[in-house]
Order: structure tokens, then C-alpha cells, then sequence
């Protein structure tokens, strides 16, 4: 199909029923569909959005495109959970209904406020040139899940000096006062983030822009999201235009952070460290965090990037969210490890003790397309060791340790059905460890590989063939002690 603007921009009851059943039919026949992660029903799914804990339940939007693989006229579609592992489709959130949000709902934000929750949200339009004007919408969810916009914006124009680009107010309350940082595009085309702040909601005030100390660091910066975290701020965004750099910045857009001290509003400056980027792997963006009841600090991310075509779009969706995360500081970086919650899908369990030693091996009950593994490496002299996963006779996924270069490598060159080709096919990041640890979550069509307790990240869509479903753990010029364990999920 040719994706024309007015095909891109029809709202969904524009669509016949016999539309719909047929592109769901296309869908449920994908042999990609995944068994554990957030994926839509038909359609496109990119940013999370709103995730929140309110009335006993943790709420999580994301940014919906229904009527096919593109980025076209977008809902918030909604989706809930009792625990972080298990999700329910509720169905459309927020609809593009108005003056001010008639080109889209994008990206925002939610908090609770006196027994409802408040979500804040850029509405997108375009006017018949087709210039964007963005307004921050605001809509409101009683107990009983209904959700009701206000009528006109609540933050109605874009201040002096920065351009149409300015959009994903993140929400959050310090004191009496609540807070939100807007992604933003300066008139030189520079990305930067603005803070506002609101008494109660819905009158807000420009504070200014935030001073850092990336005064030129790509053309727009998306999805930002402040917080403090042990006692440390923490700016996490999403830079559009930075140039690779070694084995950094090799996506087509970034997703990271800098932490350094906290963000005193009324001096609008953040002191603090070099830009790390979130995940090393090649399908990771816009991610969002929320506190949950017992104070841990969670962050759901996009598995994808905008701008690249998936194997799935010919069924007629892209797109997964990642799995939750728990994120702590350890040595001024942010770790992020998969929250204790998902245990409750292990299954069975197989376990596997070797020394490797110049070879490749398979274990009994090591084989599938959708677990948990966690492989530990040690007292290694090999210069190289790791796992392939996903094997089939012309298939395979690896992730692996240099121990020469000290780095982990993940290479999905022949992973399957390619994407994103042109940034290449090949993941790495430097770590220097007496010992290795790989925690995989491998699902149908995609693999999260947390390293040392979360010290790295490679989020990861694969295509393989159904069939490639071997696993196989090798060391490579010596030896490697492994201790390993898979769960079915």
C-alpha cells in the first residue's frame, strides 16, 4: 500500500468493518507476534506514554496508529496491570477529537491529583500549508476509568525562540508545586528541554529553558523525563542528529541520559556528567519512567526507532514496548535491571554447568523461542565466549565477550529477516569484568540482554525463522566456566 497523507490522517471509524477484520487477520497470521511484551492489536505502536500507578493499578498508554505499519494519525491506546507482568487492553485512551489535537494525540505524561489522574499530552495539528502548531493538552481519569478532555489547552502557544518542534511534557510534583519538562527545538535548530510549573494543573507558567552542558548536541530532543534518584537528578532524552562516535550513537536517533545534581527550578541549570546512552542495542526509544507504591523508579521504552521499516509491516503492525525495568545508580551510571515481578513467568526450568574449552555445545532443555536465560561466564582465559541463540540451520543470534577487546558484542547479522540494515548489523560496548553475566529475554521476535546486573543493555528486535529455535554457549581460544539457567516463559 501507498501511504498517502490522506490515507495516514483517517481516524479509525473512517474505516469499514470488513477493513478492519482483514487487518486484523493479517496481523494474528504474523508468525512474529511476540507471547510476553506490549504489542499492538493492529497497526503502528510507538512511544509510552501516561505510565502511572493510580486506583490499585499501574497504567500505561502508548502512542497508537491503527490502520497500518506507519506513523500516521495517532490515539493514546491504554492498557493496564495489578503487576508490571500481566496487561490488559482497556482500548483507546485518548482520541484526536479537536482544534487542538486534530493531526494527533503525541507523547505526554500523567499524574495522580486528588483521587484522579491528570494526563498531559501534546496535541498536534497542521494547518493547511501543513505547518505544525503543537499545543499541551490536558485530559483527566476518574476512578472509574472514564477519561474526559478539557476544552481548550493549557499551555496554547510556543514561547519566544524556539520553533513548532516542541512537544512529551513529563509530569511530576515537588512540594506544592508540579513540574513538567518539554522536548524542544531552538531557532538555530539546536534540541534543548524548557521547564514549566503549575500550582494546580492547569495553569502554567514558562520558567525557561534548562541549561546544560549540551549546548549543541543534535537538531530536537524528544521524550524528555526528569527525576531524582538517590539523591541525584537524573535528565533522561532522546537526541535526534548525533553523529556516531566509535561504538556510540550507531542508531538513527539516541536515547540517554545525564546525571549529575538536582535541579534547582528557579536557577534552571543541571550540572552533571557526560550523555550515556541508555541501551546499546539497535531498537530502543522514548523511554518513560514512573515511582511505583514502594518507590521503585520504572522505566518502559519503545522497542523500535522511528523511520526504519520492520519485517512486520507487511502483516500490518510494528512495534513492541520493552519490559519494565528498575533502575538504581552504582559508580555515577544508571542500572537498569528487569523488575522482580517478571519471575512470576517462569516456567520450567532446566539448568546447564560446564567448562567450555574450545567448542561450541548445546544443552537438554536449552532450546525455544521465548524464555528467560541467564548464562554466567568465569575464571575465563578464552578470547572469546558467549551464546547463540535463536540457531537454525542458516540462522542465528549471537551475544558475546571479547575478552581481548574487552568488549560485549551483539550480532544479529544473521539474525533472520534484516532491519535497519544501513546502521549496520553489529552492537558493542566496552566492560572490563572478572566475570560475565548474560540475562536474556528472549520473545518471538525480539531479545532483551541485560549484562552484569544490568550494567549495559541491548534491546533488540530479531526475525527468525519459526524454526530456529536452537541455543548454544561457546568459548574460543581457551577456556570458560559456565553456569547457566532457562526458564520457559
Amino acid at each position: 500500500m501507498i501511504w498517502t497523507k490522506e490515507k495516514r490522517y483517517r481516524r479509525i471509524e473512517e474505516a469499514s468493518q470488513e477493513e478492519l477484520l482483514k487487518l486484523r487477520s493479517e496481523v494474528n497470521g504474523c508468525k512474529w507476534r511476540q507471547s510476553y511484551h506490549i504489542q499492538p492489536e493492529t497497526g503502528l505502536l510507538n512511544d509510552p506514554n501516561g505510565f502511572s500507578y493510580f486506583n490499585g493499578e499501574y497504567h500505561l498508554f502508548y502512542q497508537w496508529f491503527p490502520l497500518g505499519p506507519v506513523h500516521g494519525l495517532k490515539y493514546w491506546y491504554h492498557t493496564k496491570s495489578k503487576d508490571l507482568v500481566h496487561w490488559e487492553n482497556v482500548g483507546i485512551g485518548i482520541e484526536p477529537t479537536t482544534a487542538y489535537d486534530s493531526h494527533g494525540a503525541y507523547s505526554g505524561s500523567a499524574i495522580e491529583h486528588e483521587g484522579k489522574l491528570y494526563l498531559l499530552y501534546t496535541g498536534n495539528t497542521r494547518d493547511d500549508n501543513w505547518v505544525r502548531h503543537p499545543f499541551q493538552c490536558m485530559a483527566i481519569m476518574d476512578q472509574s476509568g472514564e477519561i474526559v478532555k478539557l476544552e481548550r489547552p493549557v499551555i496554547d502557544r510556543v514561547p519566544a525562540g524556539y520553533t513548532d518542534h516542541f512537544r512529551d511534557p513529563k509530569i511530576w510534583k515537588e512540594g506544592n508545586e508540579f513540574f513538567a519538562v518539554i522536548g524542544a527545538q531552538r531557532l538555530n535548530e539546536t534540541g534543548c528541554v524548557v521547564l514549566y510549573r503549575s500550582e494546580d494543573l492547569l495553569h502554567w507558567a514558562f520558567a525557561g529553558e534548562i541549561s546544560t552542558s549540551l549546548e549543541n548536541f543534535g537538531y530536537m530532543w524528544e521524550c524528555p523525563d526528569y527525576f531524582t534518584l538517590q539523591d541525584k537528578g537524573v535528565l533522561i532524552f532522546s537526541p535526534q542528529g548525533i553523529e556516531p562516535k566509535g561504538d556510540q550513537f550507531e542508531n538513527i536517533y539516541q536515547s540517554g541520559y545525564v546525571l549529575g545534581s538536582q535541579l534547582v527550578p528557579n536557577q534552571l541549570s543541571l550540572s552533571h556528567g557526560s550523555f550515556y546512552e541508555l541501551d546499546r542495542g539497535f531498537d530502543f526509544y522514548a523511554p518513560q519512567t514512573m515511582v511505583n507504591p514502594d518507590g521503585r523508579r520504572i522505566l518502559v521504552g519503545w522497542m523500535g526507532l522511528p523511520e526504519i521499516e520492520y519485517p512486520t509491516d507487511k502483516n500490518g503492525w510494528a512495534h513492541c514496548l520493552t519490559l519494565p525495568r528498575e533502575l538504581s545508580i552504582k559508580e555515577g551510571k544508571l542500572i537498569q535491571q528487569p523488575v522482580k515481578e517478571l519471575q512470576t513467568l517462569r516456567g520450567q526450568q532446566y539448568e546447564a554447568n560446564a567448562v567450555l574449552a574450545d567448542e561450541s555445545r548445546g544443552f537438554a532443555g536449552f532450546s525455544g523461542t521465548a524464555y528467560e536465560l541467564i548464562a554466567e561466564f568465569a575464571d575465563f582465559d578464552a578470547s572469546k565466549f558467549g551464546i547463540e541463540f535463536r540457531v537454525g540451520k542458516d540462522e542465528k543470534t549471537v551475544v558475546q565477550y571479547d575478552a581481548v577487546q574487552k568488549k560485549v558484542i551483539l550480532d544479529r547479522t544473521n539474525s533472520g529477516e534484516v532491519v535497519g540494515e544501513d546502521y549496520g548489523t553489529v552492537r558493542k560496548c566496552s566492560l572490563d569484568a572478572p566475570v560475565i553475566k548474560f540475562h536474556l529475554f528472549v520473545d518471538v521476535s525480539s531479545v532483551e540482554i541485560f549484562i552484569n546486573d544490568g550494567e549495559e543493555v541491548f534491546t533488540s528486535r530479531i526475525f527468525p525463522k519459526e524454526d530456529s529455535h536452537g541455543i548454544r554457549f561457546f568459548a574460543t581460544g581457551g577456556k570458560a566456566n559456565l553456569c547457566a539457567v532457562k526458564f520457559e516463559v
